[in-house]
């Protein structure tokens, strides 16, 4: 029997709203958004955001957008939790900025201690893939009895803060640890102070404490572990 033209007109209509159904999200969804993890800059103690003016500037010209590159920039003289739970704040904001499920996290010197204490404490683990350490005084440095204030005193040997950060396991979570170390760093003494234990830990070639952030080979290595 011929099937009428209304009829045939409503089949069609039909199986047109079914193939629409398979391949539009339902509502309220978010598409994923693709694209490198950002990357967050978190600078040491009296320092800023364009520090990281060389690394950043070579991550772009390898195809991260430029919305994807924070170089972050916060009071250094403050305690390091204080700045923790700023820079909280901060990968918050770049996550719903962007779009993405996790951050990775790039420090020199002092920003590796804040950093490690929001992963530690503050939940952070869940929210970083990556974090990276390059020259950090993550077990103290001598020079800091140089300096005074909030963050210096925590930046001691055997000051409270790092007793308490470096207590039980070093590189918490599900994050990806990794150090960076230069036999000629005079700012971090000892350099033993850097390394992590559960961290990949990479001794550089003679740099400064400066060069650590714009070497080409360590940007060269901290490029291929948060593409790891």
């Amino acid at each position: 029997m011929p099937i009428s033209r209304p009829l045939a007109y409503g089949v069609l209509a039909a199986g047109l709203l079914a193939a629409l159904s398979l391949q539009a999200p339902a509502a309220g969804a978010q598409p994923a958004v693709a694209g490198p993890d950002p990357i967050v800059f978190v600078h040491g103690w009296n320092s800023n955001g364009s520090t990281w003016d060389t690394m950043a500037g070579r991550f772009k010209t390898d195809g991260w957008p430029a919305d994807r590159l924070d170089q972050w920039t916060y009071n250094t003289s403050q305690s390091n939790a204080t700045t923790a739970s700023q820079l909280s704040t901060e990968i918050d904001r770049v996550l719903a900025a962007t779009g993405a499920a996790k951050v990775d996290v790039v420090t020199h010197s002092m920003g590796g201690l804040s950093s490690r204490h929001y992963l530690k404490n503050l939940g952070g683990d869940a929210k970083v893939d990556a974090w990276i350490s390059l020259g950090g005084p993550n077990h103290g440095t001598d020079t800091a009895y140089w300096c005074g204030g909030a963050s210096c005193t925590e930046m001691r040997p055997g000051s409270a803060f790092l007793n308490a950060l470096n207590s039980g396991d070093e590189t918490p979570g599900v994050s990806r640890y990794a150090t960076w170390w230069s036999p000629c760093d005079s700012v971090i003494n000892p350099d033993s102070s850097v390394a992590l234990t559960g961290a990949a830990n990479t001794k550089t070639a003679c740099l400064s404490h400066g060069e650590l952030r714009t070497d080409t080979t360590v940007y060269g290595q901290v490029k291929s572990f948060v593409t790891g």
